[in-house]
């Protein structure tokens, strides 16, 4: 797992600003992003609701997608998830 600041990438394909949000809208409004986008792409979610951390690395365990970054600062936190579908 790395942080935000040692990511390979400049720019994520899509970014769902879940902001103010309690579960289970965070990781409903990521879902359905993933479902949009394309193998390989990279999903940058960024959440105030401490519950993401659990709920995101269970998300990437059940749906086989891969989270290659997360980082918090100042209470809200950023997660980076690269889509995988499978072949």
């Amino acid at each position: 797992m790395c942080d935000a600041s040692t990511l390979e990438y400049t720019e994520p394909d899509a970014v769902v600003d879940a902001r103010g949000l309690q579960c289970p809208l965070p990781l409903l409004q990521a879902r359905l992003e993933c479902n949009r986008m394309a193998d390989g792409q990279v999903l940058q979610v960024v959440s105030t609701d401490a519950g993401t951390r659990r709920d995101f690395r269970t998300f990437v365990q059940q749906t086989g997608h891969e989270l290659i970054g997360e980082a918090e600062e100042e209470g809200v936190f950023g997660f980076w998830v690269r889509i995988k579908r499978p072949a």
